[in-house]
């Protein structure tokens, strides 16, 4: 049993294997770092699982039809950006959109893989990650969505962290608010695109939200937040893979279990933060 889980036998010769999946995993943990701290400020943690949930229908539809992959992951899961930026502005609103379309979505990929034929490795991989997806195409996909998200990020970065503070002020200040998250939905549709390759759709928050949680709780500095959320991101990555390849198990189990891992002692030295400063005022 345990060698299933640990195997280190032949190692050298199974890393290059995986070559391109940790230089994908690298880029995607990096979009995952940079985002999180945004997913976890404007409350929609929730909204990055309902995504998931449609760009994996749109994977399992390509692969259906043997389509490209990438391209059906993130055209589901900006059909899911879209209605939800659309139609669910507010959080009260947007958990109720989302609790419709995320079993949609579910129900919409599990349908399409019922009726694929071809390996199940390929079924299993889209839920929950596999350690030799990545083919240089598919790389290639992934890298380029990856530049598109960084510069979007890039140029949304201080409205977008404005509104986030407080997005009454930021409306009465100019900023469009609503085309704001609109866009910002957009963007998070392609990043939890790259990210379901990677972890498969359903732990894709072990990239898109545990580092930035983990970060938050030992740092309140914003630029301290965003390095520690990426810092994160990528060792939880390809700490994964690298211990995956090791194995029979896809990669997820890894890299939620070493996210997790850093998220306790985050949470632990956050704790002992607390109780000191706590000590010393009085």
């Amino acid at each position: 049993m345990l060698s299933r889980i640990i195997n280190f036998h032949d190692y050298g010769h199974l890393l290059p294997v995986v070559r391109n999946s940790l230089i994908a995993g690298a880029v995607v943990a990096l979009v995952g770092g940079l985002i999180g701290p945004f997913v976890v400020s404007r409350d929609l943690p929730f909204a990055v699982h309902g995504i998931s949930e449609l760009s994996f229908a749109g994977a399992s539809g390509a692969l259906l039809i043997g389509s490209n992959v990438v391209a059906g992951a993130i055209v589901g899961s900006l059909i899911a950006a879209l209605l939800l930026g659309l139609l669910g502005e507010r959080a009260q609103q947007r958990n109720s959109v989302i609790g419709v379309v995320m079993p949609f979505g579910l129900g919409l990929g599990v349908l399409f893989l019922g009726l694929y034929r071809g390996r199940a490795a390929n079924k299993f991989g889209l839920l929950t990650g596999q350690i030799v997806a990545v083919d240089t195409p598919r790389m290639r996909w992934l890298i380029v969505v990856c530049a598109v998200v960084v510069v979007a990020l890039a140029l949304m970065w201080r409205p977008l962290a404005f509104s986030g503070v407080d997005p009454d002020v930021a409306a009465a200040r100019g900023v469009p608010t609503r085309a704001l998250s609109i866009l910002f939905m957009l963007t998070l549709g392609l990043a939890v695109a790259t990210a379901v390759q990677i972890v498969g759709a359903l732990l894709v928050l072990a990239l898109l939200v545990t580092p930035a949680a983990a970060a938050m709780q030992v740092t309140a500095t914003p630029a301290a937040v965003t390095a520690l959320s990426v810092g994160f991101a990528v060792l939880a990555t390809i700490g994964g893979i690298l211990l995956a390849t090791g194995s029979s198990l896809p990669i997820s189990p890894y890299v939620t279990t070493i996210s997790f891992t850093i998220f306790l002692v985050c949470r632990a030295c956050g704790a002992q933060r607390t109780k000191r400063g706590w000590v010393l005022s009085r």
